[in-house]
C-alpha cells in the first residue's frame, strides 16, 4: 500500500500514512486486559466500577444485539490525553462540500484525522493558505472495523454509563456493516443500533431508560445547523458576488445565534451547554458533521420493525439496501 501510494502522491503521503500505523500502533500497545484490571487490587475503584460496566456491555452486544463476538472492548488503553485523533475538515468558503480524503480501508471521507496535534496544525495551516475555511474536531473513540481488536479508552470513561454503553454499541455496529463512501449511511446504522440497543439494555437491566432531554437538545440544535446551511447552500447558489455572498453569510450565521439563544432562553429554561460552539468562529467546515448521525435513523428504525424487531434479520436487511 505504502509503495503505491508513493508512486502516486509522492513522500507526503508516505508520511501520513507512517504517522497513522505509528499512532495505530502505540494505541494498541497501550492495551491491558479489563479482566486483568478488574481482578488487581491496586486499580482505582472508580476506574474499576467503569471496565466492569464496559465487559458487561461486551457481552450484552453480542448475546442479546448480535453484534461481533472478538477480542474488541475486552482492553483498556490509558493514552494519557482526552481524545485519540483530531480531524481536520475542509471546505472553500462558498461551498458546503467537504474537501475529501479517499483511505484504502475506509473508502472516501470529508475529513483527515491525526494522532499528532502539531501534524494536524500544520495541516490546518496548510489549508488556511489555500483559502480553504477549517475546523478541528476532538475525536473521542473510533472502530478499525475489525482489523484490530480496539481497546476501551481513557477518553470514552468521562462519558456517562449510557455514552460509555452506547459507544461499545455504536462502534461495534461498523464492525458489523460498513458501506464505503457514504457516511451519512454508516453513521445512521450505528446510531440506531446504539439507540436501540440502549433501550434493550436498560429494559434487560430493569433500570429506567435515559432522560430523553439531552437528547432532544442535540436534536434541536442540529435542527438549527441544519436550517444554517439549507440557508446558506441557496446563497452559495445565487451567484452573487464575493462581497455581498460574504456579508449575507455572516447575516445567516447570526441569525443561527440568534436562533440559539431564544432557544436557550426559552424552552431550554438557561441550559447553556452549546454556548462555547455557538460563539467560536462558525464557517462552513464547522457544520460538515450535522447531520451525519441522524438523517437515516427513521428509515433503519422501519427497516428493523419490517425485520421483526429481530437483530439478524435487520442486519441482513441493512446489507441488502447497503
Amino acid at each position: 500500500m505504502l509503495g503505491a501510494a508513493a508512486c502516486l502522491s509522492g513522500c507526503s503521503t508516505i508520511d501520513y500514512y507512517a504517522h497513522l500505523a505509528k499512532g495505530q500502533y502505540a494505541l494498541l500497545a497501550a492495551r491491558q486486559s479489563i479482566a486483568t484490571l478488574v481482578a488487581d487490587p491496586a486499580t482505582d475503584d472508580r476506574l474499576r466500577a467503569r471496565l466492569k460496566l464496559a465487559l458487561e456491555a461486551r457481552a450484552f452486544a453480542s448475546d442479546q444485539l448480535a453484534l461481533p463476538r472478538n477480542g474488541s472492548y475486552t482492553d483498556y488503553a490509558d493514552l494519557g490525553r482526552p481524545y485519540v485523533l483530531q480531524n481536520v475538515f475542509a471546505t472553500p468558503e462558498f461551498s458546503l462540500d467537504a474537501v475529501e480524503h479517499c483511505f484504502p480501508i475506509a473508502g472516501c471521507v470529508a475529513y483527515r484525522g491525526y494522532y499528532d496535534g502539531a501534524r494536524a496544525k500544520a495541516e490546518v495551516e496548510r489549508l488556511k493558505a489555500q483559502s480553504y475555511e477549517v475546523h478541528v474536531g476532538n475525536v473521542p473513540a473510533y472502530s478499525t472495523l475489525g482489523w484490530f481488536d480496539d481497546p476501551v479508552l481513557n477518553t470514552m470513561l468521562r462519558w456517562d454509563d449510557d455514552e460509555l454503553v452506547g459507544t461499545i454499541f455504536h462502534e461495534l455496529a461498523h464492525q458489523q456493516l460498513y458501506l464505503k463512501g457514504d457516511t451519512r449511511f454508516n453513521e445512521s446504522f450505528a446510531t440506531f443500533v446504539e439507540q436501540q440497543g440502549l433501550r434493550q439494555w436498560h429494559a434487560a437491566r430493569g433500570t429506567p431508560p435515559a432522560d430523553s432531554t439531552r437528547s432532544q437538545r442535540a436534536d434541536q440544535f442540529a435542527e438549527l445547523i441544519l436550517a444554517l446551511r439549507e440557508r446558506l447552500k441557496k446563497l452559495y447558489a445565487s451567484g452573487l458576488p464575493a462581497p455581498a455572498m460574504r456579508a449575507r453569510k455572516q447575516t445567516e450565521i447570526e441569525r443561527l445565534r440568534a436562533d440559539y439563544r431564544a432557544l436557550r432562553d426559552g424552552a431550554w429554561q438557561g441550559y447553556r451547554g452549546y454556548d462555547g460552539w455557538i460563539d467560536g468562529e462558525i464557517n462552513n467546515a464547522k457544520l460538515l458533521p450535522f447531520g451525519l448521525y441522524h438523517q437515516w435513523l427513521p428509515g433503519f428504525a422501519s427497516l428493523y420493525d419490517r425485520s421483526g424487531k429481530t437483530w439478524p434479520a435487520f442486519f441482513a436487511a441493512a446489507r441488502r439496501l447497503a
